[in-house]
Order: C-alpha cells, then structure tokens, then sequence
C-alpha cells in the first residue's frame, strides 16, 4: 500500500513540475508598459537594397539590447492612393521610461543612427504608455 502511495505521489510530483515548467516557458516573463514608435521618410534616391539593409539592421538590434521586450515593423500603407509622410514604421515595447533611455543611449543604437541617417530624409520619435 505504502509504495502504491510512494509511486502515485512520485507521479504526481513530476506531473506538476512538467506542468510548471511547460507553464514558465509561455508565460511572457517581462510586461510591455512603455512603447517607442519610430517612423522614418527615406530620400528619393535610396534604392530598395539599402532600405532592406536597415530594416534588417534596426531588426536586430532585439537581439543586441537587452531592454527590449518586443519589436515589429514595416512599410507604411498609404490610405486611398494618397502619399504617406513616412516610408517605414517601427514598433518596439519596453517595460519602463529607463529601458527608453537605456536603449537609445546604448552604444549599438546610437552606431546605427550614425550609419544610417544620412539614407533619412525625416524622422519622428514618439514614446507614449501602453493602456491596457
């Protein structure tokens, strides 16, 4: 009987700490409460390779600062034909104004700023909450 229990308990035992494990995994460990939304107008005579060049660049700058929770981007969309005041939109979320400031005086940032603001014809930052 005592080892019925032992086995069952045993069981049980690694149930829940798969379950909590698989739990941990998906669960998102940080909470977006600040975002920075960057739009940027290239010059007429940047080609379509150099703008590909710096999606995939401020892309990975995911990978290189840690104070970012999650990244998105993309061309803009013009509504009903018209043009559009900007080229490309970036979407990054932070957990707070420090992360904001962490990122945009980290050293990987501000070195791709400087190799790619002369492709910029006009930019826009905006930093705001995230309502939830």
């Amino acid at each position: 009987m005592k080892t019925k229990f032992r086995g069952y308990t045993l069981l049980i035992a690694v149930l829940c700490a798969f379950a909590l494990t698989i739990y941990g995994a998906y669960s998102p460990a940080r909470k977006a409460k600040k975002q920075q939304i960057v739009c940027v107008k290239f010059k007429a005579d940047v080609d379509n390779q150099a703008i590909e060049r710096y999606m995939l660049g401020f892309a990975s700058l995911k990978h290189e600062i840690p104070g970012i929770i999650s990244y998105t981007s993309g061309r803009t969309i013009a509504p009903n034909g018209t043009t559009t005041d900007y080229d490309v939109v970036h979407y990054l979320t932070f957990q707070s104004e420090d992360d904001i400031k962490t990122f945009e005086n980290d050293p990987a940032y501000k070195t791709f700023i400087a190799q790619n603001q002369r492709i910029w014809e006009n930019n826009l930052t905006v930093n705001a909450d995230i309502r939830q």
